[in-house]
């Protein structure tokens, strides 16, 4: 009692003693905290408070690191076998293109740029059969494109261009039933004109290598075969239909695509990245947003069960007010005792969230393939997510970002019930003690 009364010797409870947010004052918000056995009910709200924010920080750091993950891989991907840029004709075929890729590979920023006749295809080998987009580019720029180096499985690249064979993803390779070696016919309705019109084609090839790029939808449908028979099979003789060009910096495209258009006069139509996965990306994005917004409500409702557990509180412990008050306590010190009592409680959840959270969306991957080896599971399948992994990116600035929102969201909810307290008159308080 004699401390009490010397903390609260001030003007008002305001002296030396008794700064604001002071250790009395924080002593006195954490052990408020805990109440007798006789009121066990604003402590047991405020133990399902701390439990619902670590849930809720917890599944939001898990789930955004797996959709900033996933935006990340399935990015590295699509631009890893796809280009960045995409040079096409406009009026004139590209007889040309030799001299528009040595163009477009000497501006700066374009660090790989190369040819290619695509084409829609059936492949078939004597067991299965499937559709295919066949890719007809040089050996060298095979060699160089980010998706293959490095993801060749069976067989080699090496005299792609002199062996005529086509290099196929291992998924399609798992369809058609087909190794190195073996071999598959592609079929094209654009074949030889005659005079009852067009005919199609079919030519059958060696498989020469399987790749895996890691994306599930191009290991089905990608099939590469060398330039100069893609010109030859679909009929384009010295022209291509495209030329794919790859930046250092993909998120900063639009600086090389004005170079391009300021240096190639020649009639083009001029496409990037962005614009062919426009829709991909901004799914991504929506879905990202809503789960964000679904756990944060988690989170909220956690902390309005802040409120109800410091109404409560307020009640359990006016009897102490009432004496604090006459001791001295202005009602600014027990606006911010309750006030640090609330975020005490949404401090210890996002505490506790983030140190649950980050080491599960670090090791998400590792917890998966265990899970599925030890129960037989099939978490995650590549064939309705596109990715042979689950990835994850934690992103420090968000983890940040999530734990300030916590605590945004407890301050808030301490608010009304902190008024309360500070308000009660100490007559009517000890009168209906």
């Amino acid at each position: 009692m004699t401390q009490l009364r010397s903390i609260f010797s001030g003007r008002g409870g305001e002296g030396p003693g008794a700064a604001p947010f002071g250790a009395y004052e924080r002593m006195l918000a954490l052990r408020y905290m805990r109440s007798r056995r006789s009121r066990w009910l604003p402590s047991a709200i405020a133990g399902l408070s701390v439990t619902g924010i670590t849930v809720g920080v917890m599944a939001l750091i898990v789930v955004m690191s797996v959709m900033n993950g996933m935006r990340d891989e399935m990015m590295s991907k699509l631009i890893g076998v796809n280009g960045h840029i995409f040079v096409q004709p406009i009026d004139t075929p590209l007889t040309d293109y030799r001299d528009l890729t040595d163009q477009l590979a000497s501006i700066p920023g374009v660090t790989l740029a190369f040819p290619m006749v695509e084409n829609a295809a059936g492949i078939s080998s004597p067991q299965q059969q499937t559709g295919a987009l066949v890719r007809g580019v040089q050996e060298a720029d095979l060699k160089r494109l980010p998706g293959i180096v490095g993801n060749v499985k069976q067989g080699t690249l090496e005299h792609f261009d002199d062996e005529v064979g086509v290099v196929l993803g291992q998924r399609m390779a798992e369809v058609l039933g087909v190794q190195v070696g073996d071999k598959v016919s592609i079929l094209t309705a654009r074949g030889a004109q005659t005079p009852f019109g067009m005919t199609p084609r079919l030519k059958a090839y060696p498989v020469k290598a399987i790749f895996q790029s890691g994306l599930f939808d191009f290991d089905q449908l990608i099939v590469f075969i060398p330039l100069a028979e893609a010109q030859a099979f679909f009929d384009r003789p010295n022209e291509v239909n495209i030329i794919e060009g790859f930046v250092a910096h993909p998120n900063k495209v639009d600086d090389v695509r004005t170079e391009i258009v300021q240096k190639i006069t020649r009639p083009i139509m001029l496409t990037d990245w962005r614009q062919r996965y426009k829709s991909f990306f901004d799914v991504l994005k929506v879905e990202s947003d809503a789960i964000f917004l679904i756990l944060a409500i988690i989170v909220a409702v956690a902390s309005l069960l802040i409120v109800q557990g410091l109404i409560l509180l307020v009640k359990d412990k006016g009897r102490d007010i009432a004496i604090l008050r006459t001791m001295g306590a202005t009602r600014g010190a027990i606006l911010r005792i309750f006030i640090l009592t609330g975020l005490s409680i949404g401090a210890t959840g996002a505490v506790l969230g983030v140190a649950l959270g980050v080491p599960l969306a670090l090791q998400l991957e590792g917890i998966r393939s265990l899970i599925n080896r030890v129960f037989g599971l099939n978490l995650f399948p590549a064939d309705i997510y596109h990715l042979s992994q689950l990835p994850s990116s934690l992103d420090p600035h968000e983890v940040v970002g999530v734990a300030i929102m916590t605590l945004c969201l407890s301050f808030f909810a301490t608010l009304y019930p902190a008024w309360r307290a500070a308000r009660l008159d100490p007559v009517e308080a000890l009168r209906h003690e």
